[in-house]
């Protein structure tokens, strides 16, 4: 009994200390201003392409890195995370969940809802 709860409190010890740097791994990239997706799919040229990584639209505060769901004017509903924006086509890049790399223009977008902002823990915004 006294083996078992030894183990008992060193597995909890261990995933403390675990997530203790999980949180320190992303404050450190935030206060570097690095932004992790982890998408295979994105490449360096998609980065390149997108001169805009904080950016408004319709009043609404976006940066790279936010999950927003957007809905279109054909009403379709897209989730993923925003990659940047490109001013000069008007448009911004979202890499969904199912690794597709989407260029939306701005002018298409019907709705737009900011699911969780990057670097936010545990907050649900909208």
């Amino acid at each position: 009994m006294k083996l078992l709860m030894l183990i008992l409190i060193m597995l909890l010890i261990v995933s403390i200390l675990g997530y203790i740097l999980v949180i320190l791994k992303e404050k450190f990239y935030l206060k570097n201003n690095i932004i992790l997706i982890d998408k295979k799919s994105v490449t360096q040229d998609d980065l390149d392409t997108t001169d805009l990584k904080e950016f408004f639209i319709d009043g609404t505060r976006l940066k790279a890195g936010d999950e927003i769901k957007v809905i279109t004017k054909y009403k379709n509903s897209i989730i993923g995370i925003l990659i940047g924006a490109i001013k000069k086509e008007n448009s911004i890049l979202l890499v969904t969940h199912s690794n597709k790399v989407l260029r939306l223009k701005i002018d298409n977008i019907l709705q737009l809802k900011i699911i969780s902002k990057y670097g936010k823990f545990f907050t649900k915004i909208g």
